[in-house]
């Protein structure tokens, strides 16, 4: 079969690229990673390439069968999960170098911000995108004691490097925290002065006060929230978790919510959190396809019976917190 190259640029707003992607006989794989089901992009690019869509949430994939991976990744982990494995990837989303694995996410391998009027044909220009490349840093041969001769060396340079590492520790922790923890302040803050200059506040206390003011409204939220179908779409960011909590702890510092709740109410907003991750978490832990297929659906169905208990368990270890 013949498979034909194709152009993916950087949508407005997005960032890297543009990728040529042109799938061969091994590698003709176009995987959707978007919490379940083939995005409309990954059957565009199939389409135009000749390569074969997979769900990549429910079917477990070959690396080495891999042209490219679609993701729909805000920030997380998951964007620099293949990147770092030199697999290209594309982003419907317009998300640049962020996450824990920033340093790895490069103009080379990852294009976000995609839609399909960014799809082209290549004029064989350029040159197709190589995956599994390593893309590492070198790293030197270290030098023996008798090469160097002198044991004050080798301890400097022992130092050095354990200075080194701190010090990148430390520029990567500040790095994480300007790009990550103050903006999510700073929108949190802005939805709190939403909720409560336009009297939203009192609607959302009035709806979620009776559920999250009692353990079994507690056990709805959690059921709800740990649906197999439902947990994909809203776990991404962790945003409705966040948000939530947020609201919750804020109803319980004016009064309207026990304290005795907030312990509780932490397991029962958080089981869908992750849930769009656990086929990446599988591939980062190098399971094979058939574990993809079968971890997946047991991990999320594992939640729904695992979520209500621990939310059982949080009610009565927070008796005598407060």
């Amino acid at each position: 079969m013949a498979y034909k190259a194709l152009k993916i640029s950087a949508g407005r707003g997005g960032w890297g690229g543009p990728l040529v992607i042109q799938p061969t006989a091994q590698k003709d794989k176009i995987v959707s990673v978007t919490g379940g089901g083939i995005d409309s992009l990954t059957k565009k690019i199939a389409e135009m390439t000749g390569g074969t869509a997979v769900d990549g949430f429910s079917s477990g994939v070959p690396e080495d069968q891999i042209a490219v991976v679609v993701i729909d990744c805000g920030g997380t982990a998951r964007c620099g999960v293949y990147p770092k494995k030199r697999i290209p990837t594309v982003n419907l989303m317009t998300t640049g170098q962020s996450g824990p694995l920033a340093k790895f996410i490069t103009e080379d391998i990852y294009v976000s911000g995609v839609k399909a009027e960014d799809l082209s044909y290549a004029d064989g220009s350029e040159a197709v995108t190589q995956s599994g490349v390593t893309g590492g840093e070198k790293v030197a041969s270290p030098v023996s004691s008798e090469k160097s001769g002198n044991i004050l060396v080798n301890i400097g340079r022992a130092v050095g490097r354990i200075v080194g590492k701190f010090f990148q520790a430390g520029r990567d922790t500040v790095d994480m925290c300007i790009k990550h923890i103050l903006p999510f302040m700073a929108f949190i803050s802005l939805i709190i002065g939403i909720i409560n200059g336009t009297g939203l506040g009192n609607i959302i206390a009035n709806t979620i006060a009776p559920l999250a003011g009692s353990l079994p409204g507690m056990m709805v939220i959690c059921i709800v929230c740990a649906i197999p179908i439902i947990s994909p779409i809203i776990g991404p960011g962790a945003v409705i978790a966040q948000v939530v909590g947020v609201l919750v702890g804020q109803q319980i510092a004016v009064g309207a919510i026990s304290p005795a709740m907030a312990l509780p109410a932490l397991f029962a907003i958080n089981p869908q959190v992750g849930g769009d991750f656990i086929p990446v978490g599988l591939a980062l832990g190098e399971a094979e396809p058939e574990t993809v297929n079968i971890g997946v659906p047991a991990v999320l169905f594992s939640r729904m019976i695992t979520g209500p208990i621990a939310v059982i368990i949080a009610y009565f270890a927070s008796f005598g917190l407060y």
